[in-house]
């Protein structure tokens, strides 16, 4: 989810919930203990250099349970780091401490804002010697395919 579509769906919730992969919900009383702007510059396994921007939310839970983070604060939150952001538009990503702290993407469904799995993955499948993925065929698709060595196909 990008910075623009967080900000869509503040103004149309009454509350905001997370709701983490596995289903359950990060308890009501969160805080956003930290807004950045998260650079990464790094090397591939195939010798080319990247670049990745992304914002980043850390939710955080206390033990003030009588704590509840309003749409219209989170607004106010986003407002004052959005000079830190460069002003751009950018996707969100979402620390959450469970057994140890994960890094999420961010979708919205309903009225919840979902924590997504994010994946790890090679960047350079072409240069490092990972096999490509064979394309699976029914025998039923090949029974089908007009083939050159059929009677009177001109293969022989």
């Amino acid at each position: 989810m990008k910075l623009s579509e967080l900000k869509t769906h503040l103004k149309n919730v009454n509350q905001v919930n997370f709701v983490q992969p596995n289903g359950n919900y990060v308890p009501r009383h969160f805080h956003i203990t930290e807004a950045g702007l998260v650079s990464k510059h790094f090397i591939d396994c195939g010798g080319t250099v990247r670049t990745e921007k992304a914002i980043n939310f850390q939710v955080w839970t206390a033990k003030d349970i009588d704590h509840r983070l309003e749409p219209n604060k989170l607004l106010k939150i986003i407002s004052l780091s959005e000079n830190l952001f460069g002003n751009e538009d950018l996707d969100i990503e979402v620390e959450y401490q469970t057994e140890t702290i994960g890094k999420y993407g961010l979708d919205f469904q309903g009225e919840n804002f979902l924590l997504t799995a994010k994946q790890t993955d090679c960047l350079a499948k072409d240069n490092c010697g990972v096999p490509q993925d064979k394309q699976k065929l029914q025998l039923a698709e090949l029974e089908s395919s007009k083939s050159c060595c059929t009677p009177g196909g001109g293969c022989c």
